[in-house]
């Protein structure tokens, strides 16, 4: 047990929940911005411009979106470079391998989308890590140990995937629209508080398939917490940390929230009130990789207006909920908390 242990260190293979399900998620978060989301955006100024070549590289961005998140997971797993381009065709494998199951009284195909691309890749990269340069054939054994294995693990675990993440995927979106109040407020505190972990609320938006109302209150969680920690902060980091946290993460703010958990309370309390406003006033719909981004380039923003395809409401609705009513409320909550001592002074200072 002891000697494969050591082999198993000697090929950098080595098992945690915090490289697979924080390292490499945060990863796949990149993959999907990189192919599926940038392909949205494309595609969505293809049909407003009517440039038939921005739809035409949408569809190329799109069809790379199983090898982006092969390549991604690998790269985390410090993969050699045969493991690694190896890791494009099982990504491919397990973002469309999938099944066909009968809902509603009709065939509907699934496919294992992001979820399925994540549990094929970590397999097989790390069974390819574990044989590469170990033969003279090295060129022939690792590609196909990664890639074998990589379709195997699709063929095998894929269609169940595909399966356990609609149903969740409908679960959460059926039941939002179904109790918009108190999902309203579930889903955008949840999904905003993931967004500031070092976990990737995108990937796991993408994974599950959240659209909707569900999707819309998704946004205004993440929108809640990247303002909200943008503007509570301004007073420690200025227009530097302004720019950060509003447009870039409010993950920054991790070391801070260890050191001082109660810093976290104005912006997921914003979250819970920007919720339900989104659900049952606005009712701002978003979906997919969007939906976990917040404002993050103003993608989260940008998703809502396209899945409403632009309508005065959703223009509406993106200003009060993703940015005017998480600064206000965020910044309310934390003058309270200042008062009573417990945000003190430099407790949200960044090092930019």
């Amino acid at each position: 047990m002891q000697t494969i242990k050591a082999f198993c260190h000697r090929k950098g293979v080595k098992p945690s929940a915090k490289l697979y399900f924080v390292d490499a998620m945060g990863s796949m978060a990149l993959g999907l911005f990189a192919t599926l989301l940038i392909g949205t955006i494309f595609e969505t100024l293809g049909q407003y411009t009517h440039w038939d070549l921005l739809i035409e590289i949408a569809g190329y961005a799109k069809a790379c979106t199983g090898a982006a998140l092969g390549i991604a997971i690998a790269h985390t797993l410090k993969a050699p470079p045969l493991v690694m381009l190896s890791a494009a065709v099982a990504g491919m494998m397990g973002n469309g391998v999938g099944a066909t199951f009968m809902l509603n009284g009709a065939e509907k195909p699934l496919t294992a989308g992001p979820a399925g691309a994540f549990v094929v890749c970590i397999v097989a990269v790390e069974l390819g890590k574990l044989v590469s340069k170990e033969t003279p054939v090295d060129i022939l054994v690792t590609p196909v140990t990664t890639i074998l294995s990589g379709a195997l693990v699709a063929k095998l675990l894929c269609p169940a995937i595909a399966y356990g993440m609609y149903w969740l995927g409908y679960f959460v979106n059926t039941a939002t629209e179904l109790q918009p109040l108190l999902y309203g407020v579930l889903v955008s505190v949840v999904v905003g508080v993931i967004l500031t972990l070092p976990i990737s609320s995108a990937a796991i938006c993408a994974m599950i398939g959240i659209s909707g109302l569900a999707g819309g209150a998704a946004t205004a969680g993440c929108c809640a917490q990247m303002v909200g920690f943008a503007v509570i902060s301004f007073r420690e980091n200025k227009w530097g940390g302004l720019v950060a946290q509003g447009l870039g993460t409010s993950m920054l703010q991790m070391g801070n929230i260890v050191k001082n958990p109660r810093v976290w309370i104005p912006a997921t309390l914003a979250s819970a009130i920007t919720g339900p406003l989104s659900t049952l006033v606005f009712q701002l719909e978003c979906s997919g990789v969007s939906a976990g981004m917040g404002t993050c380039g103003l993608v989260g923003p940008l998703g809502v207006l396209k899945d409403m395809h632009f309508s005065a409401s959703a223009w509406i609705g993106v200003l009060v909920v993703c940015i005017v009513a998480p600064a206000v409320l965020s910044l309310l909550f934390a003058e309270i908390l200042r008062k009573i001592g417990w945000i003190k002074e430099n407790d949200l200072k960044l090092d930019l």
